[in-house]
């Protein structure tokens, strides 16, 4: 990797640190209102104001970094290994076996993801509700185009032929398949596929549960005491309202945007030279 290359994984690197690591601050009940500073801007309340009850908006930034920071890293890397394992499959497997792969990827690819999440999140017991499951589900309906695109990098590469043609020359099998067809040839697309699926987990997230907020109803994602930075754009539309609640607009857009910038960074770091 060029020296541009690793300065875009660091800060591939630090945007999601920035994100992920709140979440482990984050208390599991909010203070306890003061109605004296409702909806405080962060000059007031620092460093971004408060809601309509007199709470920091910084401990709904920590809870939602909470409620999605690991689970949506999680999607993401079994996304991008289960592209790994499609390309290498591609590369030294059979034709039986790659018939198999390709059969079961059509399958899962044939079905309606948003159902399947559905379905899932209402088999979760109440108690137990949280955004794992559902973002595991999502990965794995999300892996079959990550395969197809991997192996299709491979075959494009020769398969077999390329790996006993560098075998040819003294390479061992090891190398070849880590550093010549993951490292060099597979990484754009596993690492943009997972980086695409963790925004997508974050996203799916945030449209639940401010669907649950609008419908009155209990989140498929985290416990009752627990917000999403979907209560930020809920609190942040009501400046329809005229109510000054921009603030919060913008930070729930802000983070939004910060994982976005995220997954972009990070697959330009991957991208092939």
């Amino acid at each position: 990797m060029t020296r541009g290359r690793w300065l875009l994984a660091l800060l591939a690197l630090a945007f999601a640190a920035s994100w992920v690591v709140p979440g482990f601050m984050a208390e599991q009940h909010l203070p306890n209102p003061d109605l004296t500073m409702r909806l405080a801007p962060p000059s007031e309340m620092p460093p971004f104001g408060a809601d309509d009850r007199g709470r920091p908006l910084l401990d709904y930034a920590l809870q939602g970094a909470g409620v999605v920071g690991i689970p949506a890293l999680v999607a993401g890397l079994l996304v991008a290994l289960l592209g790994i394992t499609g390309g290498l499959l591609a590369t030294v497997g059979g034709g039986r076996i790659e018939g198999v792969v390709a059969a079961a990827g059509e399958l899962v690819g044939a079905l309606p993801r948003m159902m399947v999440v559905l379905v899932v999140a209402l088999l979760v017991p109440r108690d137990a509700r949280g955004l794992m499951p559902i973002a595991l589900t999502w990965a794995l309906l999300a892996a079959p185009g990550a395969m197809d695109e991997a192996a299709a990098v491979a075959s494009r590469l020769g398969g077999a032929r390329f790996v006993e043609a560098l075998r040819a020359h003294g390479f061992s099998r090891s190398r070849i398949l880590l550093y010549h067809v993951v490292g060099l040839n597979l990484r754009p697309v596993v690492v943009r596929q997972g980086a695409e699926t963790m925004m997508q987990v974050v996203f799916l997230e945030i449209a639940l549960s401010y669907l649950a907020i609008a419908e009155r109803q209990g989140s498929f994602t985290h416990s009752d005491d627990t917000h999403s930075w979907a209560s930020l754009l809920d609190l942040g539309y009501k400046v329809v309202l005229d109510l000054p609640s921009w603030h919060a607009l913008g930070l729930g857009l802000g983070l939004i945007a910060l994982v976005a910038v995220t997954a972009v960074t990070a697959s330009a770091a991957a991208r092939a030279r």
